[in-house]
């Protein structure tokens, strides 16, 4: 995004999920910041009141697909089926998901993202790596916080696998950026 101002652009990947995407909300709450959650359709279905509370709040919400498909191992047909699925999933949980969409794992062919032409495809620039087990959360901390610039996208994951890093390294990195007058907003 834009580094002509000092906005950052937090984006939680691959909830909802009970525990890690409330702690979430509520560090968001704590800060008064913004965020873009993209959801995995499988876990709005399972949990439609936590995806129900990422909407109250005022979050963005964009599309992860139904189940987590890596776009380079999945046929093309496949694999718009799967974020059409998901958009359907966060719709009938009560909201028409902004035309946004990350693939997993940043995995996509050139095939798939003609097909999918109605989306913005949103990358990012600061890959937090909370969901590796061998970093420890102070190493994480410092990655992020050193990769992070004015307009940047930042990728944290909302899901049990991430948790023990991000609920270090979140609070810290609103309160780091925060403190540096920066604001966090959903992307647009």
């Amino acid at each position: 995004m834009s580094p002509g101002e000092k906005n950052l652009y937090l984006t939680f990947d691959d909830g909802p999920v009970p525990g890690p995407t409330e702690f979430v909300l509520d560090e968001l709450a704590r800060a008064k910041a913004k965020s873009t959650f993209f959801c995995i359709g499988d876990n709005v279905r399972k949990h439609p009141e936590v995806y129900q509370r990422i909407i109250q709040e005022g979050h963005a919400v964009g599309n992860h697909t139904f189940n987590h498909l890596s776009g380079w191992k999945t046929p093309v047909d496949a694999y718009v089926d799967n974020v059409a699925l998901c958009d359907r999933e966060m719709k009938r949980e009560g909201k028409q998901p902004a035309k946004l969409f990350r693939p997993p794992y940043g995995r996509i062919t050139r095939r798939q993202i003609g097909r999918l032409s109605e989306y913005r495809i949103v990358m990012w620039d600061v890959l937090t790596n909370d969901y590796a087990k061998s970093l420890s959360r102070e190493a994480c901390l410092r990655g992020s916080l050193a990769a992070t610039r004015p307009g940047s996208i930042i990728v944290f994951h909302d899901s049990l696998k991430a948790e023990k890093n991000m609920s270090y390294v979140l609070p810290r990195f609103l309160d780091h950026f925060g403190s540096q007058g920066f604001s966090f907003k959903a992307l647009p």
